[in-house]
């Protein structure tokens, strides 16, 4: 081979590599960083639209918080300060009177939490007719306050209560059930266990 023919395919060899260089040392990489810029605007756009749908729902939720504002104030209303547990006592206590019902027992148990509000559980004992049992239940859920009642224990009629003489009439029942009042403050100021007479 002649210099002159060197030369030339010298120069050829270089006018394809240079394109071929600049593919791989500077298009190459700029096109990755143009795919990563893409992609990158496309995640944004996703989250701005994900941000317009949510911006087009905050009416939505402005009523839905408004709404649970609301609720959270009418149940805070059924909830006594610690100072009204008492009255709710009374309440009960009279219920179960005007029904026909013994109170046998009233003990109260220690507070407990329940939530963001306080639990009083109260152990009662009651005897009497069946029918102002049922009518006992029903006025007591209409109290105007939180009550629950669990752990219900029923006896008929003709069952011995705490030894002889004792013995209800036909068609009567000894209920034992705790009570459960809920309220809204610290520990109430009642006895931690006692009977009521």
């Amino acid at each position: 081979m002649t210099n002159k023919t060197l030369r030339q395919t010298g120069f050829v060899f270089t006018l394809v590599c240079i394109p071929v260089l600049s593919w791989v040392l500077v298009f190459q990489p700029q096109q990755q960083e143009i795919d990563r810029a893409i992609q990158e605007i496309d995640s944004r756009n996703t989250e701005l639209e994900k941000v317009a749908l949510l911006t087009r729902r905050i009416p939505d939720l402005e009523d839905a918080l408004a709404t649970a504002e609301n609720l959270v104030t009418q149940i805070e209303a059924k909830l006594p300060p610690r100072r009204d547990v008492e009255v709710v006592l009374e309440q009960t206590w009279q219920i179960a009177e005007r029904n026909g019902l013994t109170v046998r027992s009233f003990k109260t148990k220690p507070a407990v939490p329940s939530g963001l509000y306080m639990e009083l559980p109260l152990e009662v004992s009651m005897s009497g007719p069946f029918e102002g049992f049922y009518r006992f239940l029903i006025d007591l859920e209409g109290l105007p306050r939180i009550t629950r009642i669990a752990e219900m224990s029923i006896q008929e009629s003709g069952m011995q209560l705490r030894g002889p003489g004792n013995e209800l009439p036909p068609g009567s029942i000894a209920a034992q059930f705790v009570l459960s009042v809920y309220f809204s403050d610290s520990v109430p100021t009642l006895a931690e266990a006692g009977d009521r007479p």
